[in-house]
């Protein structure tokens, strides 16, 4: 039996902020959902089923808050999962929703993913103590920098590509009204003269601390075909996972990645995807993960990725727009940081991404990962229904 055609009907998301003390968990939530709904020109009674993700527990400090989360997104007497990939969740999240639909489990489906970094300190609950990991230690940016290095070293880049990529992506955040940091009168300098964090990420290089929310409603080829505005449709999407630790693991360019991007592009049918992928919407929570998932993804052979930015072909007017939005540099509710590059995905080939938008976007590729570069999620999004 064939699948059932995935198309996503509905985009919502939060204003993202350092703290949203306006609004508690339940309120952040609905507030993404409500947007969502209202985008697919439905009402809670036409959901079927809810998926929920979000990063670990700890980072807000309220355990299994889909408990008391299922009221507020219109879940009372339907089916409520949950989905934890760490940093990748909200990719993940967006996938096993869309798995309900194209097994035609549920014709309708309201996926969402949050944060609420403000009710807790996620650098802190991410710095294990000994005799876990390392000291001296601190938070996701000090974990990651030795493969930075590692990569400047293999590959020879300059150190000032790390620098270009955060330039470009908070220039992009300018455009998009729901980005948390709108950094007017940004300059390369300042990038470049900014305090050095992790050697070698500096201050301007890093992702924010966000709380957000983003939703998505999915839904059939009956479901589209009702909808007030052309959809996105799901031509492939897929999930690898390594650990986090082993011997010969590939911290530049893990192997789980490649898999998961080959994946896709074999659903999809993109044999090359440096010309057949219009916009990339990818995780980057420190400015030089750019480069190496370019790499990673296929889009620049391996040493090449970092030539790719410095030509200004990933520029909002490149020929591979990454990042339009801003990316995570410049929203960070790390539970919804995967679904938010997804549904940027989907907004560019709808055409609805507002300033944002890249002239002509027909392939959008959405991506994520989490924990120690070991989890990962994507899919590619088009402005047409898949014909298999």
């Amino acid at each position: 039996m064939s699948k059932e055609p995935v198309a996503v009907v509905g985009i919502g998301q939060t204003r993202h902020a350092a703290a949203r003390h306006d609004v508690s968990i339940a309120g952040l939530v609905r507030e993404a959902a409500v947007r969502a709904l209202d985008d697919a020109a439905l009402t809670w009674a036409d959901v079927e089923a809810v998926v929920i993700g979000k990063a670990p527990d700890f980072f807000e400090g309220v355990m299994m808050p889909e408990l008391y989360l299922a009221d507020a997104l219109g879940a009372t007497g339907k089916p409520m999962l949950r989905v934890h990939t760490a940093g990748s969740v909200g990719g993940s999240t967006a996938l096993v929703a869309a798995s309900l639909v194209a097994s035609r489990v549920h014709r309708t489906v309201l996926t969402l993913a949050f944060e609420k970094q403000s009710e807790s300190n996620a650098m802190w609950g991410l710095s294990l103590p000994v005799p876990f990991q390392q000291p001296l230690l601190a938070g996701a940016g000090g974990f990651f920098a030795p493969h930075v290095r590692a990569y400047m070293r293999r590959s020879g880049a300059p150190e000032g590509i790390g620098t270009l990529v955060a330039y470009k992506d908070r220039r992009n955040a300018l455009r998009n009204p729901y980005a948390h940091l709108h950094e007017h009168g940004i300059t390369l300098e300042r990038v470049r003269s900014s305090p050095m964090l992790w050697d070698p990420i500096r201050y301007s290089e890093t992702c924010p601390s966000s709380d957000g929310a983003c939703a998505m409603v999915l839904t059939g080829t009956a479901g589209a075909a009702r909808a007030p505005h052309p959809p996105a449709w799901v031509h492939g999407g897929a999930m690898r996972s390594e650990p986090t630790l082993f011997a010969g693991k590939d911290f530049v360019s893990p192997r789980a990645g490649r898999d998961c991007a080959a994946e896709v592009y074999r659903q999809a049918g993109v044999t090359d995807p440096r010309r057949e992928i219009d916009v990339v919407e990818m995780y980057v929570p420190f400015s030089w993960y750019e480069p190496m998932w370019l790499e990673n993804l296929g889009f620049a052979t391996e040493g090449e990725g970092w030539k790719l930015t410095e030509s200004g072909a990933t520029e909002a007017d490149g020929d591979l727009p990454v990042n339009p939005s801003g990316g995570v540099l410049s929203a960070n509710p790390i539970g919804a940081s995967g679904m938010l590059r997804f549904a940027e995905a989907a907004l560019q080939v709808r055409g609805a991404a507002g300033e944002r938008q890249v002239p002509g976007a027909r392939r959008a590729l959405g991506h994520a990962y989490g924990g120690g570069a070991q989890f990962f999620s994507m899919w590619l999004v088009a402005d047409t229904r898949p014909t298999t």
